[in-house]
């Protein structure tokens, strides 16, 4: 896929027209994905230029803060040099600005349709407990069922709580497992048990079957959708 450097609008030539169709065509690759159902990484990755465009726009200094993780210690000084040097120059100055409203713009734009998207499937899927739920559900599996294939997906899953900017925040690590073939002789109690029997590591696990009725990509769609929608059902349930 066609990518963007975290520091695309203000490297080389800073031209509102280069910058423009540099723009354009990676956006023009990202809706080729949207129109095939495909999430990510697409739309985690628009949302970062969106949003370090806009950090840009407002506060340099909140960009460093915002961003530790995705731009190295290089590209930060080379973002503060480059806009020391930029602020003298009034044109070049107004040229970049241009520059990063346009593409605000364009991306926000982008980033609807993948919201839109998100929104539909994750409107689309049911999580329900599988069994009885134990008291720490930080921990478990999931059952990932899709369209009208009997098979089903099995992950295991950990809840984590992080700090940014002094909130708190769960993500969510899953490794895959295996694929289960379910039956009316096999049902999701009986994956569960045959789970539990061949995996000792976690003997009183929390268990949860996340459904849904669409036949979407899995990897770059149903997965990351589920796992959100699994991280908000558990906190809701906390």
């Amino acid at each position: 896929m066609k990518t963007l450097s975290e520091t695309w609008f203000a490297e080389g030539y800073v031209d509102f027209e280069l910058k423009k169709y540099t723009l354009l065509a990676y956006l023009q690759e990202v809706n080729k994905y949207f129109n095939e159902n495909k999430l990510y990484p697409q739309l985690s990755d628009v949302i970062f230029h969106y949003e370090n465009l806009v950090a840009l726009r407002n506060n340099k200094k909140y960009l460093q803060e915002q961003f530790p993780k995705r731009l190295t210690g290089v590209q930060l000084q080379q973002l503060q040099l480059l806009y020391e040097q930029i602020i003298e120059d009034d044109e070049l100055m107004q040229e970049l600005e241009d520059i990063i409203n346009y593409s605000a713009t364009e991306i926000q734009t982008t980033i609807s349709s993948g919201t839109a998207i998100y929104e539909f499937v994750e409107e689309k899927l049911t999580i329900f407990p599988v069994g009885l739920v134990p008291l720490d559900s930080n921990e478990g599996y999931f059952f990932l069922s899709e369209g009208r294939r009997r098979n089903t997906r099995v992950y295991q899953y950990k809840l984590s709580i992080f700090e940014k900017h002094d909130e708190k925040f769960r993500s969510i690590k899953t490794e895959y497992l295996d694929e289960w073939s379910r039956s009316i002789a096999n049902s999701y109690e009986n994956i569960k048990s045959e789970l539990l029997r061949l995996r000792k590591g976690l003997p009183n696990p929390a268990v949860y079957s996340i459904e849904t009725d669409l036949s979407f990509p899995v990897d770059e769609t149903l997965l990351p959708v589920a796992k959100r929608s699994l991280v908000r059902y558990l906190s809701t349930a906390a």
